[in-house]
């Protein structure tokens, strides 16, 4: 399954991670675009003034660990379609041309299912996405979302639990799942 990434999903670190850490469990292969990235950069400058410089050193590393997750498309693809937001024709342009099944985002008035299903896409928020992969496969799902838990600790020296991380991290059904299931 190819899943389109959008960078409100990307940008956040713990979010990412887990997604990722999912995509590496071979449950899914993520996609995005240039533009996606770039957002995800530009928005990091919130953070400060180091912020940017990190996300770009980030960037990078995803790239490097994923270097056919990159999808090229054509500028006037986003011509021939529409969105509530035209800021947004970028993401369904890169998914058509990924051939992605799914737009994974959170901003979903901006998505709507219909116009997507005319593209044979569905969208569904990155808590909902992950707490579906976790019914399907809870192994590596846990073993996903383990290591992010670990690295958490490592870099915050903090003593999160699953639970308290997944849900700072916006991700509150995914670890209220993983807490009941032990």
């Amino acid at each position: 399954m190819k899943v389109l990434l959008d960078t409100c999903v990307i940008y956040p670190t713990v979010m990412r991670e887990v997604l990722l850490g999912v995509a590496a469990q071979g449950l899914f292969q993520p996609l995005w675009s240039a533009r996606i990235l770039e957002e995800w950069a530009l928005a990091s400058r919130k953070l400060g003034p180091m912020g940017e410089v990190q996300a770009r050193g980030e960037i990078a590393q995803v790239r490097a660990a994923w270097p056919n997750s990159e999808v090229r498309y054509q500028p006037a693809m986003e011509d021939r379609l529409w969105l509530p937001d035209p800021a947004d024709l970028h993401v369904l342009a890169a998914a058509i041309s990924g051939s992605a099944d799914i737009i994974v985002t959170e901003n979903a008035k901006d998505f709507p299912r219909g116009i997507l299903a005319e593209e044979g896409l569905s969208r569904v928020d990155a808590d909902g996405f992950l707490r579906g992969m976790f019914e399907a496969n809870p192994g590596k799902v846990r073993d996903a979302c383990e290591g992010v838990l670990a690295e958490a600790r490592r870099l915050s020296g903090e003593d999160w639990t699953m639970r308290s991380l997944l849900k700072k991290a916006r991700l509150p059904r995914l670890g209220k799942a993983l807490e009941a299931a032990g």
